[in-house]
This record gives C-alpha cells, sequence and structure tokens, in this order.
C-alpha cells in the first residue's frame, strides 16, 4: 500500500486523529475496501516518522469504531461499517455536529438553500452520486 497518509505536524490535531480521519475518509470514499489490510504499525509509524505507540492508537480508535478489526498475528483489516450495528451514541454526535455546522452557516448569513446545496455537495462528494441537480 503506498503512503498516501499526510500528517501535518503543526495541527492542532492530535497526529492519532489525523490518521483516524483520513483512513476514515478512505474507506468512505472507496479507497480502502472491505477485507483490505492496513499496513503493520511499526510499518506505518516508520513511513510517517511517527512513535508506533500513534498508529496504535489510531487503530484502536478505529477498531473501537468497528471500522476495522485487528486479529492477532495477521493484522488490521477494514470492516464492513454497513453492517455495524446503528449506535446511538454515535447518531447523537453527528447529530450535534450537523446542527453546529448548520448553526454557524446561518449565523455567516448564509440561507437555508445555499446550506442544503453545500450540504448535498458534500454528500454527492463521498457517495460518488452525479446527481446533474446538485451543481
Amino acid at each position: 500500500m503506498p503512503l498516501w497518509i499526510q500528517i501535518t505536524p503543526g495541527s492542532n490535531k492530535p497526529i492519532y486523529i489525523q490518521i483516524v480521519e483520513q483512513i476514515c475518509d478512505a474507506i468512505v470514499m472507496g479507497k480502502l475496501a472491505v477485507g483490505q489490510k492496513l499496513p503493520a504499525v511499526r510499518k506505518l509509524a516508520a513511513e510517517l516518522v511517527i512513535n508506533p505507540n500513534t498508529v496504535a492508537r489510531a487503530y484502536k480508535t478505529l477498531e473501537q469504531a468497528r471500522l476495522v478489526t485487528t486479529k492477532t498475528g495477521s493484522g488490521t483489516f477494514i470492516t464492513n461499517p454497513k453492517l455495524q450495528e446503528f449506535d446511538a451514541v454515535d447518531y447523537n454526535i453527528l447529530l450535534e455536529r450537523i446542527n453546529a455546522v448548520v448553526s454557524r452557516g446561518l449565523s455567516l448569513g448564509l440561507e437555508p438553500e445555499q446550506l442544503r446545496l453545500m450540504f448535498l455537495k458534500s454528500l454527492n462528494k463521498f457517495t460518488q452520486d452525479n446527481d446533474e441537480d446538485i451543481k
């Protein structure tokens, strides 16, 4: 697997969160397929020039979110997020984030229709839905 994770050292986000977010994005965008093996902790740490504990923490976070599964001696693999049980806590966190984005957009003076189009464009980016009405 080529190195596609990019770390921003001066970022306010911890490095393990940067790794988690990029792997999540890759899963959503279909760049990482169900069953695909992630690089070994030490290998990824060496490639990113970071502490292996940081990669291990990122993998543990992904495992807790049930996006990956670790098989001792075999490695860490992408799981099928569609087969996960519905998690009310994650749902509520997502809803809070959506509400914050809507609130911020309205406070910036955006109209509801502008926000709706922004949301649909973003959704289109991740679902690869080429609906021509959302431009």
